[in-house]
């Protein structure tokens, strides 16, 4: 373990944590709205706001999965250390951090069961940009509509396709954390 596995994590773990906290939710019931999360400080290559959405959500009984350039010791021991979380395949995890082109295939991952559907994992989607503008979005918390700036269309469209089940996603880049419930519906404009 190195002096890096140590660091990174809340400074003010009780509102930081709130804030973080607060910014995932609001991100995931407001899809198209682009949230700050700027408390944690992993190591590279995870993002900043994937690592203060892994301090606020994940604990030891979370298992994770981390996809490409994600998997590397520093990020694993850096996520074990600040959470407890363990790390297991695709198929087992609740969570899964990585690029969107290192977590295909998608359907490698849990989408719930009919009696529990709140058993899907969420994907946690590394993005090399995050903007309000892209794919049209509607459904529950958009009052209208909605832009997002999507690595692609047709799979969120196939995991709405699928609801109650299907996972979840959080899109991050740097600080900014956007949320994709499988409740919205995806087009393209």
């Amino acid at each position: 373990m190195t002096t890096d596995t140590l660091m990174g994590g809340f400074t003010d773990p009780a509102r930081q944590s709130a804030s973080a906290f607060r910014a995932c939710l609001t991100a995931l019931s407001r899809p198209g709205h682009i949230q700050a999360l700027s408390f944690a400080t992993p190591p590279a290559p995870m993002s900043v706001a994937a690592g203060g959405l892994a301090l606020t959500l994940l604990d030891g009984t979370t298992p994770v999965f981390l996809a490409g350039a994600l998997d590397g010791a520093s990020v694993r021991d850096w996520l074990t250390f600040h959470t407890g979380a363990p790390l297991v395949g695709a198929s087992d995890a609740t969570f899964a951090f990585g690029t969107y082109a290192d977590l295909l295939p998608l359907d490698r991952f849990a989408i719930g069961t009919p009696e529990y559907p709140d058993r899907a994992a969420t994907l946690v989607i590394e993005v090399p940009s995050l903007e309000t503008r892209g794919a049209h979005l509607t459904g529950p918390g958009i009052k209208d509509h909605a832009f997002l700036s999507l690595p692609a269309i047709a799979p969120f469209q196939a995991n709405h396709a699928l609801f109650p089940l299907g996972f979840d996603a959080f899109l991050t880049c740097g600080d900014r954390i956007a949320g994709l419930p499988r409740s919205t519906i995806v087009r393209d404009v």
